[in-house]
């Protein structure tokens, strides 16, 4: 009698490449939470090693480019990849190391999350790697996902809008700039706006793709963006059109915020799990 075991599909599988978080909260680890709850298979490429804890950063120290190309490699040439997450990269030797190896999978999309700072304000990106990403990532991502306070940094580094400015035509304006740039789409999350509620605009070349409003929540919360970003990814990977991705990656990612807990002394950690712990199972229904 035979003793194999059957053969079963696999799950879309969504490679990301951040920054190790030895909370949990936010980077690599946040990635894969979000991914194998959304029913991908999470891949992962560490850019960077951290030191910190759920209230700040206290030290980065990016990998190796050539282990970070090497990590990527071996997974590329060993099983298929639905999409790309990509979030703090660490170095512009990493960055550059990175575009090289995704530029020879041009149908894979790619979901980029510009993790320039942190929640408390550390700095991660200088203007030489925000360079790096705007000239060598821009051109070859599908989604970019900016705060606001990214993207006025973002568009400032193209020369476009005054980085102080807060209305929302100054946001179109950057969000423009950056397709201009070279990317397909972009996400412009209105978190730190002083909104009633938090608007989230999807760009595309032709304008507003969709926009949409979401009731603030009390605290402040590490990885809301990681979260947002492998969302929309898994989304992609398993087969929905851009609209419906940034949606149900939105839906996913305030359900995350509204069941999140605080663990330290710092910020909340959203709560990525929170279906099995007795909420609705159905996650990306709106």
């Amino acid at each position: 009698m035979s003793t194999a075991v059957p053969s079963r599909p696999a799950p879309p599988a969504v490679l990301s490449f951040a920054a190790s978080d030895p909370t949990g909260g936010a980077g690599i680890q946040a990635d894969i939470l979000t991914l194998a709850s959304l029913g991908c298979h999470p891949l992962s490429v560490v850019t960077a090693i951290t030191v910190q804890d759920t209230t700040g950063v206290e030290g980065v120290m990016p990998v190796d480019p050539g282990w970070v190309a090497d990590q990527a490699r071996a997974l590329l040439e060993d099983m298929p990849v639905a999409a790309f997450k990509m979030g703090m990269l660490g170095s512009v030797e990493v960055i550059a190391a990175i575009a090289e190896v995704v530029a020879d999978y041009p149908d894979i999309p790619l979901v980029l999350d510009p993790v320039l700072a942190s929640g408390r304000g550390d700095q991660f990106a200088d203007e030489e790697m925000i360079e790096a990403m705007i000239g060598l990532l821009l051109p070859q991502t599908t989604l970019i996902t900016p705060n606001s306070l990214e993207a006025r940094r973002l568009a400032q580094q193209l020369g476009v809008g005054d980085e102080g400015s807060r209305g929302g035509s100054r946001l179109a304006d950057c969000a423009h700039g950056l397709i201009d740039a070279g990317c397909e789409h972009v996400l412009v999350t209105g978190t730190h706006e002083g909104t009633p509620q938090v608007v989230n605009t999807l760009y595309g070349s032709h304008g507003v793709l969709r926009t949409d409003r979401w009731d603030r929540l009390p605290g402040s919360y590490h990885g809301s963006g990681c979260t947002l970003a492998s969302a929309i990814a898994a989304y992609l990977a398993c087969g929905a059109d851009m609209a419906e991705a940034v949606r149900g990656g939105q839906e996913y990612t305030w359900r995350t915020l509204a069941a999140g807990y605080r663990p330290g002394m710092g910020q909340f950690i959203p709560d990525r799990l929170f279906w099995s712990r007795g909420e609705d199972h159905d996650a990306a229904d709106s």
